[in-house]
């Protein structure tokens, strides 16, 4: 696997914003919580986003991208209360069931989430482990072919000294 492509951190806090404002806007005019849902899981896969983007500008650990992490995560904090909203406005209408139906799948699916990237993760450090192995037995074998290369020469040096002054053999 290579290397995750980064995400631009504005782009990902312009979105969260933008998805929030629209969420709120439709919440007041929408009749029931089923119109929402679309907007709402925008403003969600918005908010995964710009989770991944702060993630990498603080791993980054560049003072510009620092500030941008900073800026990220008071927009994620934002989406943190706006989820507090959401919670109660499917409680005061009696939606509460469907509410906490729908935070059980989102665990479920970051559990799940997790676990792909944990198997990734794994297989890419067993694929490197095997390259390390294969790279250690070529060098083995290169070794020993060199050593078995040297031996050869040694060996055929010997007899020619053997045939061109007649003395080895015990003659």
């Amino acid at each position: 696997m290579g290397e995750e492509e980064m995400i631009d951190p504005m782009t990902a806090l312009a979105g969260i914003q933008s998805a929030i404002s629209m969420v709120k806007k439709a919440s007041k005019v929408a009749n029931d919580l089923g119109s929402l849902a679309p907007m709402i899981g925008k403003m969600f896969d918005a908010k995964s986003v710009a989770t991944k983007a702060m993630l990498q500008a603080k791993q980054s650990g560049k003072g510009s991208n620092m500030g941008t992490a900073l800026q990220i995560e008071m927009a994620l904090e934002q989406a943190r209360a706006f989820e507090e909203e959401l919670k109660m406005l499917f409680m005061q209408t009696g939606k509460i069931d469907v509410w906490n139906k729908i935070k059980a799948r989102q665990a479920e699916m970051d559990l799940a989430d997790a676990k792909e990237l944990s198997a990734l993760k794994k297989a890419e450090k067993e694929a490197k482990a095997k390259e390390d192995e294969m790279n250690e037995l070529a060098m083995i074998i290169g070794g020993v072919a060199f050593v078995l290369f040297l031996v050869f020469i040694g060996v055929n040096e010997l007899m020619t000294f053997c045939e061109t002054t007649r003395r080895c053999g015990g003659r």
